[in-house]
């Protein structure tokens, strides 16, 4: 079974693609959380969101399907928090990919998070949320026009009850939560990564400022083993909808066949069904 877990901004459909193609093509089990203030969970209040909590009910959520272990997909915040499982005594973590975060994330990298988190309170239609997610994704890489559609609609909910503009699908207030301390040169997840014992697929985006390379590099340094492969076209986050992201996430979930080097480039071609 796979468990995909999304970034801060994100919520469970942005693995409707990946998610596809894991069953289509390997008839894998695929579960995507919705985090509390994402989607269609409920919204807590700000100092409920939290790291922690969110490590907790993960693993809550994988005794409750009767998982004995799971391979996990973490895009951004869901990739740390999978390596925070996969730090745990008994983790049920068997596999792990880590989309573009590592074990150190810069303070200038979270403040860029944050600001894209501040969206307006509403919108008129599904095209100015396409144009919004445009914007604040557009470090994604290459992704079909049928794919940002897809996105407009997931992303956005009702302002209120049978209005017809539109507000974005999370809690506004995790933005709180996004920004660094002042003066704090960012957010140290190191002790986490020396006590991860499985074999790690670490995605990072060839221009992408959350996980930069001399972080990237010294995790391999920490931990041999790990697969770091850089996706050329692309800052934070790879999008995971490209044929050969999917191919190279599946080729490692199942053969575990990644070749091991310091930085493997990934072509990653606009998906063939692009719109």
């Amino acid at each position: 079974m796979v468990v995909c877990a999304h970034g801060y901004s994100g919520n469970a459909r942005d693995f409707d693609f990946l998610a596809g193609r894991l069953v289509r093509d390997k008839g894998t089990r695929v579960i995507a959380i919705d985090f509390p203030g994402r989607g269609d969970s409920q919204w807590l209040t700000p100092l409920e969101y939290n790291f922690p909590q969110f490590v907790a009910d993960a693993r809550t959520l994988i005794a409750q399907v009767d998982a004995k272990e799971v391979d996990w997909i973490g895009t951004s915040m869901g990739g740390l928090l999978g390596m925070m499982l996969a730090a745990q005594a008994s983790s049920p973590i068997r596999r792990l990919v880590m989309n573009d975060v590592g074990a150190f994330l810069p303070a200038d990298a979270l403040r860029s998070i944050s600001r894209n988190l501040e969206a307006p309170e509403s919108f008129r239609d599904l095209a100015a949320v396409e144009t919004w997610l445009r914007h604040t994704r557009a470090q994604w890489g290459p992704i079909a026009g049928s794919e940002w559609s897809a996105m407009a609609k997931h992303q956005s909910r009702p302002l209120r009850p049978g209005a017809r503009e539109l507000r974005l699908h999370y809690d506004p207030r995790i933005a709180q939560v996004a920004r660094p301390m002042p003066l704090s040169p960012g957010l140290f997840f190191w002790d986490s990564w020396y006590r991860v014992r499985c074999p790690v697929l670490l995605l990072r985006g060839e221009t992408s400022e959350v996980l930069p390379a001399n972080v990237a590099r010294t995790m391999v340094d920490i931990r041999p083993a790990t697969r770091l492969v850089e996706v050329p076209g692309c800052g934070h986050a790879p999008s995971l909808m490209a044929d050969s992201q999917v191919a190279l996430v599946g080729d490692f979930l199942h053969d575990g066949e990644v070749p091991s080097s310091e930085a493997r480039r990934e072509q990653t071609p606009i998906p063939a069904r692009a719109a």
